[in-house]
């Protein structure tokens, strides 16, 4: 097995960030040996790699235009070559999304109210919108005065398509076709406030979870893989109940095991870690540990579970955990590794 992952940046460009950096984590020795920019793009704040490793496709900025980008993946050196890019008139997308086969890639936008489809070639590039779908409404929150789409993702088996809507409060259920056509199914109102913004599945595909970004709580769900459709069963706060200036929630994931669950909360700037319970998949808190760096928006496992990498988008940083996969908790390996304006991590599978 390898010692080294080859992972994949996606930032902001506002200051000094060029696009779209690689990054090399070596496992032998705990630590990230390089960050380097392979793709110039405006903006591309979030990006995903296909299953096969073939294909990486960010969200990206063209003036004042916004859409997605897609690369193919040089299976020796990790570069990127760009395929080709669809944007329109208006702001771009903050999530994307790849189903298995590489047929279908979504997004959500958080300021056009819109989650889009698009149908792909053979070759990964980009083919055309398939289909757009546009939310309405709106929650009691200062920032919730209309739809915010969040996140933009396949359940399991790629029945549906869930569409998180921060602004709202809801997370709509969409069945989805072969010609990447949604149809609505159902809507999970979640705490009014709360704010939705990533959602993901424990392995068995029977529970979600998901993160709040305006109350800092992860929520648990039972999922109903016939209909889509979600029950809340448990409501736990990520931050501790003394911390009183501004937090927002940012990303969630689950360990492959399923044993652990992982948040991240900007403010705060720690990493929470919650411990499923295998028989009613509902969460007990282990631990917060800091990120050393400032306002973490998201964060990635390695692919053997053994490392957890943080994004410190304020601090511009990257810091390296171990984590113990009896426990779940965190050790510090490396920290204050530079990498400009960071928003994502994502790694080859």
């Amino acid at each position: 097995m390898t010692n080294t992952f080859t992972g994949y940046l996606g930032s902001y460009t506002k200051e000094e960030s060029k696009g779209v950096y690689r990054i090399n984590f070596d496992s032998e020795q705990v630590k990230i040996t390089d960050v380097t920019p392979v793709a110039e793009l405006n903006n591309p704040t979030y990006v995903t790699v296909s299953v096969n490793n073939q294909n990486l496709y960010a969200v990206s900025q063209a003036g004042d235009q916004g859409g997605i980008a897609a690369f193919s993946i040089d299976q020796v050196s990790g570069d990127l070559t760009k395929l080709n890019s669809l944007t329109e008139a208006g702001s771009p997308p903050c999530h994307v999304s790849v189903n298995q086969d590489n047929s279908i890639v979504v997004t959500a936008n958080y300021h056009t109210k819109q989650i889009v489809s698009y149908l792909t070639n053979s070759d990964g590039s980009l083919r055309a919108v398939a289909d757009i779908a546009e939310h309405e409404g709106s929650g009691p929150h200062e920032r919730q005065e209309k739809p915010h789409m969040h996140y933009a993702g396949f359940s399991p088996d790629e029945k549906y398509v869930f569409a998180v809507d921060l602004g709202s409060d809801e997370i709509t259920t969409y069945a989805i076709d072969q010609q990447g056509k949604f149809t609505k199914k159902h809507v999970f109102e979640t705490p009014a406030g709360s704010g939705p913004r990533h959602l993901t599945f424990a392995p068995n595909g029977e529970y979600a979870y998901v993160m709040t970004e305006l109350s800092s709580e992860v929520l648990t769900l039972k999922y109903d893989q016939e209909t889509g459709a979600f029950t809340q069963l448990q409501q736990l706060k990520a931050i501790p109940d003394t911390f009183t200036d501004v937090n927002d929630g940012s990303a969630i994931h689950v360990s492959s095991d399923g044993k652990f669950v992982y948040v991240g909360n900007r403010g705060h700037n720690s990493i929470a870690v919650f411990k499923v319970d295998q028989n009613t998949n509902e969460l007990e808190f282990v631990e917060w540990t800091g990120t050393e760096g400032d306002w973490p928006r998201d964060f990635v496992l390695t692919p053997d579970q053994k490392y957890l990498i943080v994004s410190n988008q304020n601090s511009g940083t990257l810091t390296v955990f171990e984590r113990d996969q009896a426990t779940g908790t965190l050790t510090l390996k490396q920290a204050d590794v530079k990498a400009p304006e960071v928003v994502c991590v994502k790694f080859l599978n």
